[in-house]
């Protein structure tokens, strides 16, 4: 109740102390993810955030990830960014949930999902950023609509449509030996579009462990990565259309020592069809997917002088997948929202281990299929009523063992607009995410860490529901949610043993974790150019049920606050800025709360200019005050990246561009 007051108190303050004025445009933001289709951002009840294509421009962030993190309840498995830290720690975790490595949230790129197949993490790197419109995060659990991996919420990666003709790029270099570039072209010629994306990347990176405890063994914890993207598509009949997509993505890495590196390779083909069926749009969509993973894993001598192979892990890994949705109308009160999915995903981690060099395999086959219905109703005016449930089937095929689930996952949503600036919103939902491959039979290191796998995992299962409420301004947005999540058998990875030398945990099934909360956002407008956003998330996220050592621990890598602050300055005549700050509360590397992790703040700074039609140069700085925060104890303390000062520019012709250009810096109309 005390949550519950002062978030009350809070939004009362804000609209007091805003200008009379209507309701108006700020709010007119649409949202795909949601609902599955298009809705305004105003009329979902789900706590929703989008970053538009403005907003990454004005980050000095170099990855999407990094962008990500100024939105409040966003995390990664590790502190760290995806240009430095290994893919397999690169899982989402929202609202607390925590993560082992594996994401615990769906991340969509145009609707197909980019989580790993084989172990649910995420090569970040895979859509290039200047092909990027803009992002959604839906926080809260999302299965009801898209199943399995959607536990406690979505991202998705939403790109540019080939609508007109464009020419994009941005070149940079920063310190530590980091080019990178990226491209975006599109083409439109009659019925037939053409669009192509592409990125390169590289890093020399640097030394994670802390200076005072480096060897001999300890690098710099390097990266590379490319990436091309080609689509080609067709409008069919009136309003139709069809589209074939293929990618390509490489990656290879250098994990900090001189013997640790993994690579990836991903070849991925989609194809998909949009158009009025039965009175409502159709969307089919289908897709498939191969990919080559190789890493090598060490033990490193106490006085980090000397390492020896441990193992050498090949994982090649295949997805194919398919989805039908059907969206309709229902007279002036109703919409519907039906499909299916499916999904089928092989894997096999082929080991050598070191020094007897015997040679292991272990994996298997999980085939998922899903069922989903939603009806969005406008029960008056200023009420309305969201109810949807999904079910899901899954089967485990591994090498000695056969296993199969399923699970309903409802979902009911109430938005009540109270005025014209206020509505308040509640939900409550269940989900669900059914283990990996990778946590079924793959095992790894990480330093002195050994985290085996465990074919005997059943899958994670959430109650939850929020409620929270929504003030709207033609200048100023904000929402406040207060939330409650349990999640039954939650995945974990629990210590079995603690030495000097090798510290061995195995993932297991816990009894039950609790996640409860406050999150509050908000953006305000001051002026035709400045805006002002922040966000904080209070998350006391816990382990209810248990054995007896850990029961009452806070889950590890889940701060207990987090917040930021964006302050943006947008005249494309003139110049941009963005200056963000960013701060983490305190968190625990370990099951145990043995090895905290300290609170830490950075602040990003990004200034742009433009020095020709549709040519501008930038100079962005991240971590700008060099904070030397730790990411990783294992149990040597890692830090995260110094400040890294990169120089670039920004090159975009367009139709749409130049009519920006050209309008940029005139007086609004009245009225």
């Amino acid at each position: 109740m005390q949550e519950l007051a002062a978030l009350a108190l809070a939004l009362s303050l804000m609209s007091q102390s805003l200008p009379e004025e209507p309701a108006a445009s700020v709010v007119d933001e649409v949202t795909v993810t949601a609902t599955r289709t298009e809705r305004r951002l105003a009329d979902t009840a789900a706590s929703v955030v989008v970053l538009s294509s403005e907003e990454l421009e004005t980050t000095a962030a170099g990855t999407v990830d990094d962008a990500l993190r100024q939105v409040p309840g966003f995390s990664l498995f590790r502190r760290s960014g995806s240009r430095f830290a290994n893919p397999t720690t690169q899982g989402v975790s929202l609202r607390g949930l925590g993560a082992s490595g594996a994401s615990r949230a769906l991340v969509l790129a145009d609707g197909i999902p980019l989580n790993d197949p084989f172990g649910g993490w995420i090569y970040w790197g895979r859509v290039p950023r200047v092909s990027l419109s803009r992002i959604e995060v839906l926080r809260g659990a999302g299965s009801d609509l898209y199943g399995s991996a959607a536990l406690g919420g979505v991202v998705q990666l939403l790109s540019r449509a080939p609508s007109e003709p464009v020419l994009a790029f941005e070149a940079a270099y920063g310190e530590r030996e980091t080019p990178e570039g990226g491209l975006f072209v599109a083409e439109r010629r009659g019925r037939w579009a053409a669009s192509l994306g592409a990125e390169g990347f590289r890093t020399g990176g640097y030394v994670p462990v802390e200076p005072a405890a480096r060897g001999a063994v300890d690098a710099p914890a390097a990266s590379r990565h490319s990436t091309v993207d080609l689509t080609l598509e067709r409008r069919v009949g009136e309003d139709g259309r069809a589209f074939l997509r293929g990618s390509w993505f490489d990656e290879e890495r250098d994990n900090g020592t001189r013997l640790q590196v993994n690579d990836t390779t991903i070849r991925q083909a989609s194809l998909g069809m949009d158009g009025s069926a039965g009175g409502g749009w159709l969307s089919l969509r289908a897709w498939g997917s191969d990919q080559d993973y190789f890493q090598t894993f060490t033990a490193v001598a106490p006085d980090r002088n000397s390492e020896s192979l441990t193992r050498e892990q090949r994982v090649p890994a295949e997805s194919l997948g398919g989805s039908a949705q059907w969206t309709r109308t229902l007279g002036d009160r109703h919409g519907l929202v039906a499909g299916f999915d499916l999904r089928e995903v092989s894997g096999t981690s082929d080991e050598l281990v070191f020094p007897i060099l015997r040679r292991t395999e272990a994996g298997g086959t999980q085939r998922t299929a899903g069922l989903f219905v939603e009806d969005l109703v406008s029960l008056t005016p200023r009420l309305s009523l969201t109810l949807g449930g999904r079910i899901d089937g899954w089967r485990n095929e591994g090498q000695e063992d056969e296993r199969e689930e399923t699970a309903f996952s409802p979902r009911a949503s109430l938005l009540w607009r109270a005025t014209d600036r206020w509505a308040w919103t509640a939900s409550a939902y269940r989900g669900f995410r059914a283990p990996t491959l990778n946590e079924l039979y793959r095992d790894f290191r990480v330093g002195d860490v050994l985290t085996l796998a465990n074919d005997e995992l059943e899958a994670e299962r959430l109650s939850g529901g929020e409620t929270g409420a929504i003030f709207s301004s033609s200048r100023v947005t904000a929402r406040g949610v207060l939330f409650w999540m349990e999640v039954d058998r939650n995945v974990a990875n629990v210590t079995l043993s603690f030495s000097p030398g090798l510290i061995t945990r195995q993932r297991r099934n816990l009894g039950r974790t609790r996640s409860r909360g406050i999150e509050m956002e908000g953006t305000a407008r001051l002026g035709d150019r400045w805006t002002l956003s922040g966000g904080y998330l209070l998350s006391d996220a816990t382990v209810e049920r248990a054995s007896p050592d850990l029961e009452g621990l806070r889950i590890p890598q889940v701060p207990r606050h987090q917040g930021s602050l964006q302050l943006r300055f947008f005249d494309p005549q003139i110049v941009t800025a963005g200056l963000q700050a960013r701060w983490t509360g305190e968190q625990f590397d370990d099951d145990r709360n043995e090895l905290p992790l300290e609170s830490f703040l950075a602040v990003d700074a990004l200034l742009s200019r433009p020095v020709a039609r549709g040519l501008e140069v930038f100079l962005a700085a991240e971590n700008l005050l060099d904070e030397a925060y730790e990411t990783g104890r294992t149990p040597v303390r890692s830090l995260g990246p110094p400040r890294t000062v990169r120089l670039g520019i920004r090159f975009e012709v367009s139709p749409s561009s130049l009519r920006r250009q050209r309008t940029a810096g005139r007086p609004t109309p009245a009225g």
